[in-house]
């Protein structure tokens, strides 16, 4: 999360990076789970991924609009449709 500048700023987006790492186009390895969470020192709302062990694999930040809309979209998956 050391760019500032890639926020995470819409749903559109969010389901784009949800998808890239359910495809493993991230190239992360041994993930387990998504959560929405904020950041202890100055509250940020960010985008954890997370390995077996509750570990941060990869952060993105995210709005606080997206923070507060997007949790149905990271607890429930992307709605993709099948081609």
């Amino acid at each position: 999360m050391n760019n500032e500048l890639d926020i995470i700023d819409n749903l559109e987006e969010l389901e784009r990076f949800l998808i890239s790492i359910e495809d493993g186009g991230l190239g992360l390895k041994d993930v387990a789970g998504v959560a929405l969470a904020t950041n202890n020192t100055d509250g940020r709302p960010f985008i954890a991924v997370l390995d077996d062990k509750h570990q941060l694999l990869l952060g993105r930040w995210v709005s606080q609009e997206v923070y507060e809309n997007g949790k149905d979209l990271v607890r429930n998956g992307p709605k993709r449709t099948k081609h």
